[in-house]
């Protein structure tokens, strides 16, 4: 397997001094993107993203409980990966790794820091009930860059889910269910680019032969606005000062193409 990867690494080193990759993109291209969103009947809103032919599946959950003891006036998001062992002969059964946990990691932060949902808005009683929402991604295929594709998908999810109204009688304790539904309350749209480093050349969405031979990933996430909320460097490696504003410059380039798409299947349902 060692010999194989020196192999890959050097037919990859070579292509890119020619600013070519191995599956013909540019260094700065996107695999083809295809995004879905409500396809989950009985979940609240979901999302499927299909990145080249990284397949992933996200459902939203909202349900009522009780806020943080030091947060009594805001909602709760809790983000979960499951990597589906059918999707790569990497992933086993079994308790999250620390990939699916980095990986669950960095859609939590992006979507959290951004303050992309109104977590004031999902307050019911402050300090006793508030609405909690579950972030499950299901990885369905693995070929590279789960980070990106289980951010737009999360993302996508979010914009397209609605909740059951409820209404709470404080004097007597009780909360009713309504048989009417209302947006989540998503105020910002962040999405995540990762770039992988390898040897002297930065390329973005890197595929899964590219992942295996990287010296190093950086994952930026910004919003509409071009504000940063979250970087996340992995795989070791490292990236000099113009290496950095480089991948800042193409996340928020990128992420304003991803955007538009992400905003087109949620108007198309």
């Amino acid at each position: 397997m060692e010999v194989m990867a020196s192999i890959m690494r050097d037919h990859i080193l070579n292509l890119l001094k020619e600013g070519r990759r191995i599956d013909g993109r540019g260094l700065e291209d996107y695999r083809d993107l295809e995004i879905k969103v409500n396809v989950i009947e009985k979940a609240e809103g979901s999302a499927w993203v299909k990145l080249g032919n990284t397949q992933v599946l996200v459902g939203i959950k909202v349900d009522v409980g009780e806020p943080f003891p030091d947060l009594p006036e805001s909602g709760v998001i809790t983000t979960n990966v499951e990597l589906v062992p059918l999707a790569s002969p990497s992933f086993e059964p079994g308790p999250p790794d620390e990939n699916a946990i980095e990986l669950a990691r960095v859609v939590d932060r992006g979507i959290r820091e951004s303050a992309a949902v109104e977590l004031d808005k999902l307050v019911i009683a402050p300090g006793k009930l508030v609405r909690v929402v579950f972030i499950d991604v299901h990885v369905l295929d693995h070929d590279g860059n789960l980070l990106d594709a289980s951010g737009i998908g999360a993302i996508a999810a979010l914009l397209s889910t609605r909740m059951p109204k409820v209404v709470y009688d404080e004097e007597k304790g009780e909360l009713q269910t309504l048989d009417e539904y209302e947006p989540l309350p998503v105020r910002r749209i962040p999405i995540p680019v990762t770039m992988a480093k390898i040897g002297q050349s930065i390329l973005v969405d890197p595929n899964l032969d590219e992942e295996r031979v990287m010296d190093g990933r950086i994952t930026v996430t910004t919003d509409e606005n071009g504000m940063i909320s979250s970087v996340q460097k992995g795989e070791g490696g490292s990236f000099k000062l113009e290496e950095v504003m480089y991948a800042v410059d193409l996340a928020t380039k990128k992420a304003a193409e991803i955007r538009e798409k992400v905003l087109e299947a949620v108007k198309a349902e």
